[in-house]
């Protein structure tokens, strides 16, 4: 839909009348502010095909934001970013998008192309669930921890805060005790819940502890948030991974969600973030290292 096409009456302008009416209304912005964001918000439009935004989405938002990328300034890029922002947010308080999708209009700096936490890649994730010895009970352990983390992306100190009877088994939640004292339920996968189960079956030592996780050596306590650490890096140094932190257990969760089209805001409910802005780190990621990323959940970590 070019410029040309739009007719003052037409579905888009209406639209982007409505949006220079709250940014000199509502915002105070500048004529020559308000032509700029105009002006990227109709290419915008334009190469959506239309001004119905009821199926958009925050991955459709940011891969339009790394589409300018290639092609553009930093200076360029920052500015249609910067309008796409505003244009979402005005979207959402005029009630024509359900939710706010601002934050996926991601900020780019120009000194980096891709600043995604980086996760680990799918070769990496089955070589580190195949160091885990399942045979033996701390590889049970092992095993259930590494899955946990990179199914839920789970923080090492959550993981190693967690309870028995943070297990629902006949509803299939988890409930995790994150940072600041913040308590959170989540769906517990099958695979996850299975190699939990494992666990507490085989490999779990009797002990009057209550966390999930405990010590193979006596007395068997519970694990701390070093120990946890320690079990993502000893099975990386057996997998002759070299140094792999278990952050990047949470990064590779992200990325999976990110990968398979879930929404920014999903994603932070899962990683539990207190604000948009730390989710929207996962997507400042040019559209070749996502494809890199892209892969299904290791074979193995479901027998």
């Amino acid at each position: 839909m070019s410029r040309s096409s739009m007719t003052a009456s037409s579905p888009g302008e209406v639209l982007l009348a409505g949006f220079v009416g709250y940014l000199r209304g509502e915002r105070g912005v500048a004529a020559l502010t308000v032509d700029a964001c105009v002006s990227d918000v109709r290419r915008f439009l334009a190469h959506r095909g239309g001004s119905d935004l009821g199926d958009l989405t925050a991955a459709e938002v940011s891969k339009a934001v790394l589409g300018e990328v290639a092609g553009r300034s930093p200076a360029s890029v920052r500015r249609y970013g910067c309008a796409l922002r505003s244009f979402l947010r005005y979207c959402h308080l005029a009630g024509l998008i359900e939710s706010d999708l601002s934050a996926a209009a991601l900020p780019v700096s120009g000194r980096r192309r891709s600043l995604l936490p980086q996760g680990i890649s799918d070769e990496q994730a089955r070589a580190l669930l195949r160091a885990c010895d399942r045979r033996r009970a701390a590889g049970r352990r092992d095993y259930a921890v590494i899955v946990l983390m990179l199914r839920l992306g789970l923080r090492a100190g959550e993981v190693a805060a967690l309870r028995l009877d943070d297990l629902d088994w006949r509803a299939g939640l988890i409930t995790v005790h994150g940072k600041g004292g913040r308590v959170d339920q989540l769906p517990l996968p099958a695979d996850v819940g299975e190699a939990i189960a494992g666990y507490l079956r085989r490999g779990r030592p009797r002990t009057a502890s209550r966390e999930v996780f405990v010590r193979v050596v006596a007395p068997p306590a519970g694990l701390t948030r070093s120990g946890v650490t320690n079990i993502v890096a000893g099975a990386a140094r057996r997998a002759r991974l070299g140094t792999l932190r278990a952050h990047r257990l949470r990064h590779t969760a992200a990325c999976d969600m990110l990968r398979a089209g879930a929404p920014l805001a999903e994603i932070g409910q899962v990683l539990r973030h207190r604000s948009a802005a730390s989710t929207a780190a996962y997507a400042r990621v040019d559209v070749e290292r996502l494809r890199m990323i892209a892969r299904p959940w290791p074979s193995g970590a479901r027998s």
